[in-house]
């Protein structure tokens, strides 16, 4: 006696997020389940960068288009768009089912280390650390920034994140090296555990 399985499509894995304030303009399309190609144009040249390095490392489709009031400062712009990508993670997780949900990652960039450790929990958290007396500013962008990002990312995509940068001196290497290992992780995170075939809670929700 045989059987046969009927092949079953995945579910698509994509977003589109529109956000529009006073201060800037966001359009963002996220497939969580691409090759890493990548379109970002904030107006912030390192962070674009930066936006580049999650996309091209997690494997994800990314598009982003900002305009913001630069010609105050870049906060809004980066705090904005790291709002409007959380979102976008968020809605193309939908119920979350089937994903492996916890994984961690350390990369390496010259002297800098950084460790990321992310569950896809449905409850926001971030605990961030890195080391003090980097150079305040990378061309115009803020370094500060990076762990606001994170806050902002965290909580619009309702996930639980632990980025500790070890060591460092190189503002650039430290921004870097996080940059890489969320998206590392991140692309462990929401990739399909072939064994899972429901949520990974013991509460059936995410």
């Amino acid at each position: 006696m045989t059987s046969t399985a009927e092949l079953v499509e995945p579910t698509k894995r994509r977003a589109h997020i529109k956000r529009s304030t006073k201060e800037t303009s966001i359009d963002i399309e996220l497939d969580l389940d691409g090759s890493g190609r990548v379109d970002v144009q904030t107006g912030v040249g390192f962070f674009d960068h930066m936006l580049a390095q999650l996309g091209r490392h997690g494997l994800f489709d990314l598009a982003v288009r900002t305009d913001g009031d630069l010609w105050i400062d870049t906060h809004h712009t980066v705090e904005d768009t790291a709002i409007a990508l959380g979102k976008a993670f968020d809605q193309a997780l939908g119920d979350r089912r089937g994903v492996r949900r916890f994984a961690d990652c350390a990369v390496p960039l010259d002297e800098a280390l950084a460790r990321v450790v992310v569950d896809l929990s449905g409850r926001p958290y971030l605990e961030f650390s890195q080391p003090e007396g980097l150079a305040s500013t990378i061309g115009d962008y803020d370094t500060t920034l990076t762990q606001h990002v994170w806050e902002s990312f965290t909580t619009a995509a309702k996930i639980c994140m632990h980025v500790d940068v070890l060591r460092g001196r190189n503002a650039h290497h430290v921004a870097e090296a996080q940059f890489k290992a969320v998206a590392r992780a991140l692309r462990v995170a929401v990739s399909h555990d072939p064994r899972e075939p429901g949520i990974p809670s013991t509460k059936g929700v995410l």
